[in-house]
């Protein structure tokens, strides 16, 4: 089997088991779509979704935002972990968007990742989920599972993401991404996991991970 067949057929399998995923956190538009990306660092989705309807409600765009004081931010997300230095970038990002986009958020890779705590995966994120554009999100979680099905050699996420865009269309980067992220929760999880009981790594895990 060539390695562009694998692939179709791990594709095939993604969409049998997630043929339409949704983005998993909670959001309305890019503003706070960002701020939750920004949010889920080292933290779980469900954690973020829990913590966000509060910032939310207090302040969902730019200019509610830099209303309230670091501190307060930084009270409301604590929930997320690395509080300190996501509050310091929420506040600093909505300020410079208010300041040098009239509040809006910018629609290229390198206006996002100018925003402060604002790093490649999160601008590719906002990228595809919210404006549509080519972009392929790679996360521990993607890099943890390219690198099981022998898709990468885990030597480093850029280089899993660059390998996953050489292998797989573009017009499927944005959906593939949340497939990914779903499957790894339903089937290939970092722990606990049982190679055999899974639907891609039963056919594809690399040799030296089985046991």
């Amino acid at each position: 089997m060539t390695k562009a067949e694998k692939v179709k057929d791990i594709l095939s399998i993604l969409d049998h088991h997630f043929p339409d995923p949704e983005v998993p956190l909670y959001h309305k538009d890019a503003y706070t779509l960002l701020i939750s990306v920004l949010l889920s660092a080292q933290c779980t989705d469900e954690r973020v979704n829990k913590t966000t309807p509060t910032l939310f409600k207090r302040a969902d765009n730019p200019f509610d935002m830099i209303k309230m004081s670091q501190e307060e931010i930084q009270d409301i997300i604590r929930p997320c972990g690395l509080s300190p230095m996501k509050s310091k970038g929420i506040y600093g990002l909505s300020k410079i968007l208010i300041d040098k986009y009239n509040g809006e958020v910018p629609n290229t890779f390198e206006a996002l990742e100018e925003l402060p705590a604002v790093g490649h995966k999160t601008a590719s994120v906002v990228m595809t989920q919210w404006f549509g554009l080519p972009a392929f999100p790679v996360d521990t979680h993607i890099h943890r599972l390219a690198y099981r099905w022998a898709l990468t050699n885990g030597k480093s996420v850029e280089q899993t993401e660059h390998d996953l865009k050489r292998l797989i269309p573009e017009e499927k980067w944005n959906k593939a991404h949340l497939q990914f992220i779903y499957f790894g929760r339903k089937f290939c999880p970092a722990r606990g996991h049982i190679w055999t009981d899974c639907p891609i790594c039963s056919k594809y895990m690399r040799k030296e991970l089985r046991d």
